[in-house]
């Protein structure tokens, strides 16, 4: 991907978790390009097919200005990593709300260091704990090691969440993608989760939304079953994990991916 940022749609988003869409939507900015190679992806028009516009840092901020003049809680950046030097300019200044790092977990701690006072809201995913799934479904076996030192790092700028009126002001939520047959996997994310944080500290955001995608094989080409999704969320309970969310396995539809169309870049 080139240096300045590639995006493929900005618009008001209301498929995040509660705290984070609210009633006005999310200001989601997603860009294109990834460091991971998930063979699960559902954004893979963008994420593997690299389909969208080349912006300048100045044509950014103008999107962020735009999406909070509409009324947005917040800017969402989608996918952001390639381009964080870019991005770190188009924050300066701080915005009127709170900018979001929507990310899949696979992060350097020296390019977080670099945003510090920036990011008000970290969401991260924490995809595997098993390297070899991670190796498998990513190509990332090393995974775990650089998404357990990002989440720390984020956690260690913004302290505990903060909630007002419903909507999160500044923290970190971590999100797990329950993946069909690996509810062993998503135990383990969770007992680090548990490990990690004290009750107050970081919010968990279970997520059932997985949706085969076209060629998928194997457990991939299934959805998550109900019995895998109730011992999920019967075992966050059971770690002790109380901040955050369990998603509804109706949101396992491919009608919940955004259009990315260009609109709003």
């Amino acid at each position: 991907m080139p240096a300045l940022p590639v995006a493929a749609r900005a618009g008001l988003h209301f498929w995040e978790e509660p705290c984070i869409s609210g009633t006005n939507g999310s200001g989601a900015v997603f860009f294109s390009g990834c460091a991971l190679g998930c063979v699960f992806c559902q954004n893979g028009k963008i994420s593997r097919g690299r389909w969208g516009k080349t912006v300048t840092s100045a044509r950014l901020r103008e999107i962020f200005e735009d999406l909070t003049a509409q009324g947005a809680h917040n800017i969402n950046l989608v996918s952001p990593t390639l381009y964080a030097p870019a991005i770190r300019a188009a924050l300066d200044p701080p915005l009127p709300v709170p900018v979001v790092w929507n990310t899949g977990g696979y992060e350097r701690v020296e390019t977080l260091r670099s945003l510090e006072g920036r990011v008000q809201v970290w969401l991260p995913d924490l995809k595997y704990a098993d390297a070899a799934l991670a190796a498998r479904y990513s190509g990332a076996a090393d995974y775990f090691e650089y998404a357990a030192a990002a989440i720390r790092e984020m956690y260690r700028q913004t302290g505990d969440f903060v909630l007002e009126d419903g909507l999160l002001k500044r923290g970190v939520m971590i999100r797990h993608l329950l993946l069909p047959g690996a509810l062993d996997n998503a135990k383990a994310v969770m007992d680090w989760v548990a490990r990690t944080f004290r009750p107050g500290q970081a919010l968990f955001s279970l997520m059932a939304q997985y949706t085969p995608q076209p060629g998928a094989g194997g457990l991939l080409a299934r959805r998550v079953t109900g019995g895998e999704y109730r011992a999920a969320a019967a075992y966050m309970e059971n770690v002790g994990i109380v901040d955050g969310y369990c998603q509804d396995v109706s949101s396992a539809q491919a009608e919940f991916t955004p259009e990315f169309d260009g609109g709003g870049i």
